[in-house]
């Protein structure tokens, strides 16, 4: 599911669960017109005024806001969506999966790794499994990680004493 799309959102009550679901077929993100993601989002915006503590709500809205470039909004509401539901695979999921798009690989392995412990079943654990071997493969192939740990004050002002003598150094002259 990793290049997947929101093509059309049917907002109805699941019976069985007597709650409000989104049933969104995924299709190729390429095959979806703006009008029609628009449209999708503004069913899902007001779909999560009704229903504020769904995360499967949540999770639709995010994926459509990261296929519409709102990357911040994505952010946030899938992480709203792994906050109100810590046990779902398919909002861990693609946070995880949104996070290795922008190349955050340490946070998406993490990430993975809970969505990998969270799957109930063959298919879901399939899925989990090829996200994280796609992550750590980046990781480890081709995408430098810095974790900035260290302080930079040392380097600053070594950088800003050299710039100094330099500047010194001109004037002198």
């Amino acid at each position: 599911m990793s290049s997947t799309a929101l093509a059309t959102v049917d907002l109805s009550l699941d019976s069985t669960r007597g709650r409000l679901a989104a049933l969104a077929p995924w299709r190729d993100p390429h095959t979806v017109s703006a009008q029609e993601l628009s449209t999708n989002i503004q069913k899902l915006e007001l779909a999560c005024l009704a229903e504020p503590r769904s995360a499967d709500l949540r999770t639709c809205l995010g994926i459509a806001y990261a296929m519409n470039c709102e990357v911040d909004k994505a952010m946030d509401t899938l992480e709203l969506a792994v906050e109100l539901d810590p046990a779902s695979f398919w909002a861990q999921l693609k946070y995880a999966e949104l996070h290795y798009r922008l190349r955050i690989l340490n946070r998406a392995e993490e990430q993975t790794l809970r969505a990998l412990n969270l799957a109930t079943d063959s298919w879901q654990l399939a899925i989990a499994r090829k996200q994280l071997q796609e992550v750590r493969g980046l990781k480890h192939a081709c995408v430098r990680n810095v974790a900035w740990t260290k302080p930079l004050t040392t380097p600053a002002l070594v950088f800003s004493a050299m710039l100094i003598a330099v500047f010194v150094t001109m004037m002198w002259k």
